[in-house]
């Protein structure tokens, strides 16, 4: 950890031995993102009247649903901020030490985060606010996935097929 101090710090300098245990690591995370982004869209699915309905209830797709209560999203805000949070922070702390331009750096950190952060927020303002905030919810959730995906295959890319 001691060489993310350093800003000239890069993934593609670190030993192999360190960039098979990030390489690891990026795989697991993107198994995870991948299987939660399967079960989210087969559970609620991608498109307003799916978003609405799984938040508000109602029936959609032959399938009655019971709105969410208070407790139930505080259970899943509680348990997607801690989680998600580590997350971003190691992919990012990856993410900076690639050598793409700081621009690009801080566009997808910003995007990642801001998406994280309506994601978690969305949900909420559909169920107590108005459905119409399933839009925010579906347009973070393309940029969790532009912004996620960006973050694991740079670093693996630098860390094993970019010369140095």
């Amino acid at each position: 950890m001691k060489n993310f101090a350093s800003s000239s710090y890069r993934l593609g300098d670190a030993s192999s031995e360190i960039r098979l245990v990030y390489s690891l690591f990026l795989l697991f995370v993107l198994g995870g993102l991948l299987t939660t982004w399967i079960l989210q869209f087969q559970r609620i699915g991608f498109g307003y009247e799916r978003v609405v309905g799984y938040y508000l209830g109602g029936e959609t797709g032959g399938q009655i649903s019971f709105a969410k209560n208070f407790n139930v999203l505080l259970e899943e805000t509680h348990f997607h901020t801690f989680m998600m949070g580590a997350i971003f922070l190691i992919l990012s702390h990856l993410f900076i030490a690639t050598s793409v331009g700081r621009g690009v750096k801080w566009s997808f950190i910003l995007l990642t985060f801001f998406s994280n952060f309506f994601d978690l927020g969305a949900v909420w303002l559909i169920r107590y606010l108005s459905p119409l905030f399933a839009y925010l919810l579906m347009v973070s959730w393309i940029g969790l996935g532009f912004g996620y995906l960006a973050m694991i295959f740079v670093p693996f890319y630098e860390m094993w097929f970019k010369s140095n």
